[in-house]
């Protein structure tokens, strides 16, 4: 594939507190991996800071991608689906919140390939009108999904035979995860993949435009299969 012909994908960044260098300041930050990720499955990367949630931005933005990645990251702010938060809800990011929400709508209107990573699955749920789980242990007991610090939980998810993402990864994969929040309904999606108690790891829309989320980091493990899927649905 030419350097021409490689296809452009979004991917939406953190803004923190960062040090490099000599410098000590706000920063609009991603890790490394999931550009990587997206080269390495034939894609150009572009990140996508949160400076603003201008709809006209937004739209203006989507118009130049071919694909675009919603980030993992801090929890969504449960206000954006009616709630309180609970005790353990904490460090939301308003920014952010709302500038991936205007670039999920013109994302929509634009028929724009998207894929979802933890956050960004919990996000596409909200953005579709549907709610989160703000505390997942205490629905399953265990703290497997997000074992803490920056550890990674190994977890395995069944994935529904005749899905876009089994067609992608085949019935059954152990994933990387770090969330401790989960996804409990997402209108218009279809729930593609299940950890084994149970919790939500993967969701579809119905259609031909390639809109997936997934609760784990693919980025992590270098899962060039779901990304090659991303990267070949924004015309690889």
């Amino acid at each position: 594939m030419s350097v021409v012909n490689r296809p452009v994908i979004g991917l939406t960044t953190y803004r923190e507190q960062a040090a490099w260098g000599v410098w000590q300041q706000r920063a609009d930050v991603l890790q490394a991996e999931y550009a990587d990720t997206v080269v390495a499955a034939g894609g150009v990367p572009l990140l996508l800071p949160p400076a603003t949630d201008d709809a006209a931005a937004a739209a203006a933005v989507v118009a130049r991608l071919d694909g675009l990645v919603v980030s993992g990251g801090a929890d969504v702010d449960p206000s954006r689906y009616g709630e309180e938060p609970h005790d353990r809800t904490a460090g939301w990011r308003p920014d952010r919140d709302a500038w991936e929400l205007a670039l999920l709508d013109a994302a929509d209107a634009a028929r724009l390939p998207v894929l979802g990573v933890c956050r960004g699955m919990q996000l596409m749920a909200v953005h579709a009108g549907g709610a989160l789980d703000q505390h997942t242990p205490e629905l399953v007991g265990h703290e497997q999904h997000s074992p803490g610090g920056d550890e990674f939980g190994d977890t395995r998810v069944s994935i529904e035979p005749g899905s876009r993402l089994a067609s992608l990864i085949g019935p059954e994969v152990e994933v990387a995860c770090h969330h401790h929040q989960s996804v409990r309904e997402a209108p218009g999606f279809t729930f593609t993949a299940r950890a084994e108690d149970g919790t939500a790891e993967a969701m579809e829309a119905a259609g031909d435009t390639f809109r997936v989320g997934v609760q784990w980091h693919p980025e992590m493990r270098t899962e060039l299969a779901l990304v090659r899927g991303l990267v070949r649905a924004a015309g690889g």
